[in-house]
């Protein structure tokens, strides 16, 4: 692929119920200037789940799209789904890890006539990639309509930042922030960054899900945010769908709009909400475009330290 021209596995939940996502992600792509060159004949990548029920199958169809993408030329693939980006990032750095393992997954690859040979392929995170070829300083050049006015809560959920610090720290990520802040917005402070969502556990325990996305959601609304911004399809479906029903069983009257960060990107580069998939989530998120502002706000005045306060001690020399 050329610097422009990006491998692309874009993943199930961007065709279906986080259409917004692939939505904003195409347009953005439009505006900034880079192709996204969908990997031929892809499959899912099992998400969470089926490393659980049975590993070894779980790693040869994810190997299967390593494979796919190196025969067909790339070198390193972009993905905006974190839970596709942690199995294709895992399965590749596991089968060089373990040989007996990489044998085994491309065993079952050859009854497809396929075959991967570990570190071939370098799989990229969508925000590390605009982050790192495009930077901020050109998204600020591009930016059409600062975010001047809104206070956003930067949520990278629990599954981006495990594979290894690959691109951000673990436990306190700030590509996502920095991010924001060029584009105009105010990036509030957020301590469940990297909480989890919950994943699939609505399906599980109802109770249990509820609690986890009600603590996001209470933490965001507490920390002054006016939305939510994410860069994983699963936690944008479980904080927004599901924000009604926590509300419910909490008593709780939130309604904090949850955002794809290609979304932000995209309102300011100064694409139009309908292009960028505003509309299609549960908590109505086109509220927000009223709050921008055409100043960046007056910066708050640092608090005074209070004459009651007692003296710094003094440090022996």
């Amino acid at each position: 692929m050329t610097a422009s021209c990006y491998s692309y596995y874009p993943g199930c939940s961007l065709q279906h119920r986080s259409h917004a996502y692939q939505q904003s992600t195409e347009a953005i792509a439009r505006s900034l200037g880079f192709e996204l060159a969908e990997i031929d004949d892809w499959n899912c990548c099992g998400a969470t789940e089926y490393f659980s029920v049975n590993r070894l199958p779980a790693y040869a169809l994810v190997a299967r799209n390593l494979a796919l993408a190196a025969d067909q030329g790339a070198e390193e693939i972009v993905v905006p789904c974190s839970a596709c980006f942690l199995n294709l990032h895992k399965t590749d750095k596991n089968m060089k890890l373990y040989p007996e393992l990489g044998s085994k997954v491309n065993k079952a690859l050859a009854a497809g006539n396929l075959h991967y040979e570990p570190g071939t392929v370098k799989v990229r995170h969508l925000l590390e990639m605009i982050l790192t070829d495009i930077g901020v300083d050109r998204l600020k050049d591009r930016t059409r309509r600062p975010l001047y006015g809104l206070k956003l809560a930067p949520y990278y959920g629990c599954l981006v930042a495990r594979p290894d610090s690959v691109f951000d720290s673990t436990e306190q990520p700030t590509a996502m922030d920095k991010m924001l802040e060029a584009l105009g917005a105010q990036v509030v402070p957020f301590s469940l960054k990297t909480f989890c969502c919950g994943g699939h556990m609505t399906q599980i325990s109802e109770e249990t899900a509820l609690d986890m996305i009600h603590r996001i959601i209470k933490c965001a609304a507490d920390s002054g945010a006016d939305a939510l911004v994410t860069l994983c399809p699963m936690c944008q479906l479980n904080l927004d769908v599901y924000q009604e029903a926590a509300n419910r069983y909490f008593e709780t009257s939130y309604q904090v709009p949850v955002l794809f960060f290609t979304q932000v990107i995209g309102v300011a580069l100064g694409l139009s909400p309908k292009e960028l998939g505003f509309g299609q989530e549960f908590v109505d998120a086109r509220v927000l475009l009223d709050k921008i502002q055409d100043v960046p706000p007056p910066r708050a005045t640092p608090a005074r330290r209070s004459k009651q306060a007692l003296p710094m001690p003094a440090m022996p020399e």
